[in-house]
């Protein structure tokens, strides 16, 4: 019996000494989660209460489980009915899984919840209507989800409910006005969902304890209603990506006295911005955003001076006039986009020098004068982008000792004389783009100090004196381009250290001496262009070896000797050796008509195909013209006895037909011509076979098959078609998908990235398995996906563009965005065509 009793105690007891609560949330783990997972290893049986297990909080006085965390733990399934077992849970977060439907009634049950997040599962079908019976319920969030159908009217009776987030399901319907008798709300975000297009209900303006309202990307359109002026306690508002039309109501500006951030981009807004007193109410305004609209007139003085504004973006509008010398009164301002404006004039001398300015980008305007000396006076100066304008004087000694900037893009302006020469060697500087300029002097050997220069861009200025060797400590120099120049000396040895270097661009200087022979350490070369200098000596063959070069232009220079046959080896989309000194015959490879101009301007080059043009040795054309002369005589004298022969023959011939024809049926003269094939359709379809396919495309399965007889039928491919297989690769590798999958319904892959971007936003797209740390950069892969796959081959980008873009993409650090909405696309002025983001 002691024996029994010992087995009973060592054995039962552990199990049994767990609380109810405890038990209820083993039997969910088990529902929820596979055996073999490690996630809440720590649950364990043997303990008392669950209260000091992981994702579990209890009240310290009754030990009742009162909040259950379970974020990012790969849950799966239903939603265990268990859990409102629970009498006093109040906080249920179960976001970031890989939950479905449907929803349990018995949630309903959960009376004590307060705090209910299901965000980020598979959750489809109707929103569930018995959510609004949650008596406590305070915080709902049902977003990023598959919710459809229309909001149902029971969202409206939630007895004391204060924020409301659908973020990102697949609503439709109209954006119920319903919704406004939650009088309790302080927080709602509707934001991309598919709604049908509809104006934004003016009721919206009765919900007076809103604090913040998100309607981005909800197909709003007609005018802003001027009622939503009336929301004073309202501190953010996001309007984004709808049609909205229409001018920007003054009572909006004025009413809004508690507005923090403000967001009205990307709309088809039109009219003039409110001036005058309207914005003095807005002391809490920190953001500002009306950028891809419509606008028109000055920016107004009033909303530059608010001592709290941080964050001014007023982009690709078509506004006009000075920046306001206002501005310089913004004392917490650190980001200011203009570009893509009809803006004009001189900028305030002071402009940065009160405020901690980090982001400065008027490009694409008209504006003029100097360049402001106190940009960086506060330290905190990142970027500064200023292309595309008139800006003249020269570029501020202070900013050498700005040693916070990472981006400077100057180029297409009228600055001059030298640069700062510290501003060379600055410790983050990742892109120095000076082009088009008319700056002079050298580049500096402080350069070896710019250990993160990522791209260097100094093209059309008059800059002199020679490439210093300190150019090979740039480690991490993915492109330099410095064309139309008076660079001169040779070119330095270093140069041949820079691993990361796919752009090297010097052509049109007054470069001498010989290609560096180590050049083939270069292994990421895309593109070389030394063109137009006094380079002399023989190509060095290792150039042959570099294993993505694309681009090569050594036209215009000194060399002499033989083409390295070597040079065959490259996949090259441009090869010009035009204008040199070169001799000897044109390796096989090139000596075809697609490289006819490749090779002009070079006496001593001979071609054994007699390409026009390219064979200049007289002596050996002399030979070869006598050698064949004879040939040809026979030739015409046989071909003259062959026409007499046959014209003979044809008489004979003509005359016995004649004859024939008084005696043959007329429809016997009927003639037939077929061309004779050497195969038959069961020859083919025999090798149509699963071994036989070597891909899919849009129209099916592509089979290899070899029959007995840049038979067949080939059509004409250019570099466009190319571009359009490459960006498919690019979504394949971005979306995890195949080309073609029955998921896309009648799309194919390229048709469903583009709708699916369109209606659900790029994390629908992305593969996720990506780590999301680097979903920024993910994101501009996918853009230059979309370019290359563009229904209009014309719009597609060359290949040199796409992988300067790919390029920059991995050189450019990620940053965090002053923009107030979760989820936006950051604009800048990086794209050369005015418009969109920039790769």
């Amino acid at each position: 019996m002691p024996l029994l009793f010992f087995f009973f105690f060592f054995f039962v007891s552990p199990t049994l000494s767990l609380n109810q609560e405890g038990l209820l949330l083993l039997e969910a783990k088990k529902q929820l989660l596979p055996s073999s997972s490690s996630s809440l290893a720590d649950w364990n049986p043997r303990d008392p209460t669950p209260c000091n297990w992981t994702c579990v909080t209890c009240n310290p006085n009754t030990s009742h489980v009162i909040s259950l965390s379970l974020s990012s733990l790969s849950l799966s399934g239903p939603i265990p009915s268990s859990l409102c077992r629970l009498p006093s849970l109040s906080t249920l977060y179960l976001d970031d899984n890989f939950l479905i439907s449907p929803l349990p009634s018995t949630l309903s049950l959960c009376t004590s919840l307060t705090h209910l997040n299901l965000s980020g599962n598979l959750f489809t079908g109707p929103l569930p209507s018995f959510l609004s019976s949650l008596p406590s319920l305070l915080h709902l969030d049902l977003s990023f989800n598959n919710f459809s159908a229309s909001i149902p009217p029971s969202f409206s009776l939630f007895p004391n409910l204060r924020s409301l987030n659908l973020v990102q399901n697949l609503l439709n319907g109209t954006i119920p006005s319903f919704l406004t008798n939650l009088t309790t709300l302080t927080s709602l975000n509707l934001s991309y969902n598919p709604f049908l297009p509809a104006p934004l209900p003016s009721e919206f303006g009765n919900m007076t304890n809103l604090q913040d309202l998100f309607l981005s990307g909800c197909n709003l359109l007609g005018p802003i209603p001027a009622s939503l002026g009336k929301l004073s306690n309202l501190r953010n508002l996001a309007l984004t990506y709808n049609s909205l039309q229409g001018a920007i109501p003054e009572s909006l500006i004025s009413g809004l006295t508690s507005i923090v951030f403000l967001e009205l981009y990307e709309n088809s807004l039109s009219g003039s911005l409110p001036r005058g007193a309207v914005w003095n109410n807005l002391t809490h305004l920190e953001g500002f955003d009306a950028s891809g609209n419509d606008l028109t007139g000055t920016i107004p003085s009033e909303l530059t001076r608010l001592k709290k504004l941080g964050s001014l973006n007023l982009f690709d509008n078509n506004l006009e006039g000075s920046l306001p010398e206002s501005i310089v009164e913004a004392e917490s301002l650190y980001e200011l986009k203009l570009f893509n404006n009809s803006l004009n004039g001189s900028l305030p001398s002071q402009l940065g020098s009160n405020s901690p300015l980090q982001t400065l980008d008027l490009s694409y305007n008209n504006f003029s004068g100097e360049i402001p000396a106190g940009l960086c006076r506060r330290g905190a100066l990142q970027e500064i982008m200023l292309i595309y304008n008139s800006f003249s004087g020269r570029i501020p000694e202070s900013l050498g000792d700005c040693r916070s900037l990472m981006r400077v893009r100057i180029r297409n302006n009228n600055i001059s004389g030298t640069v700062p020469e510290a501003m060379w060697g600055l410790p983050h500087l990742y892109l120095l783009e000076l082009d088009e300029n008319s700056l002079t002097g050298s580049i500096s050997t402080y350069i070896s100090g710019a250990s993160n220069m990522s791209s260097l861009s100094l093209s059309f200025n008059m800059f002199s004196g020679s490439v210093p060797q300190e150019i090979g400590n740039l480690d991490n120099l993915v492109q330099f381009v410095a064309s139309h120049n008076r660079l001169s000396g040779r070119i330095p040895t270093s140069v041949v250290k820079l691993s990361q270097l796919g752009k090297l661009v010097i052509s049109d200087n007054e470069l001498s001496g010989e290609i560096p022979l180590a050049i083939s350490a270069l292994e990421k070369l895309n593109d070389l262009d030394l063109s137009n200098n006094k380079l002399d000596g023989n190509i060095p063959s290792e150039l042959g070896t570099l294993p993505v070069l694309n681009y090569l232009d050594l036209s215009g220079n000194l060399f002499s000797g033989r083409i390295p046959i070597e040079l065959q080896n490259l996949n090259l989309n441009l090869l010009n050796l035009s204008n040199n000194q070169l001799s000897g015959e044109i390796p096989k490879e090139f000596d075809n008509e697609n490289y006819k101009k490749s090779f002009l301007g070079n006496p001593g080059l001979c071609s054994s195909s007699s390409v026009s043009g390219l064979c200049q040795n007289l002596g050996e054309k002399k030979k070869n013209k006598i050698k064949y002369d004879w040939v040809f005589r026979f030739i015409f004298v046989l071909a003259g006895i062959v026409f007499v022969v046959g014209v003979t023959w044809f008489w004979f011939k003509f005359r016995s037909i004649k004859k024939m024809k008084k005696k043959v049926r007329p429809n016997m003269l009927k003639w037939r011509s077929f061309h004779k094939l050497g195969f038959s359709e069961y020859e083919v379809v025999k090798l149509l076979s699963e071994d036989n396919v070597i891909g899919s495309g849009a129209s099916g399965k592509v089979y290899k098959v070899v029959l007995s007889n840049e038979y067949a039928y080939t059509l004409r491919v250019n570099e466009k078609s190319d571009i359009y297989s490459f960006g498919v690769v690019i979504l394949e590798l971005v979306s995890g998908r195949a080309p073609l999958d029955p998921a896309y319904g009648d799309k194919d892959l390229v048709k469903w990235v583009s709708s699916t971007l369109e209606q659900s936003g790029e994390d629908q797209v992305i593969d996720p398995t990506m780590d999301v740390k680097y979903k920024g950069e993910i994101i501009k892969v996918l853009n230059i996906g979309l370019l290359c796959t563009n229904p209009l081959p014309i719009n597609r980008p060359s290949m040199r563009k796409v992988v300067t873009m790919l390029h920059e993409i991995s050189a450019i650090p990620r940053t965090t965005s002053g923009k107030l909405s979760p989820y936006y696309q950051e604009e800048a002025s990086d794209n050369e065509n005015h418009h969109g983001n920039t790769v």
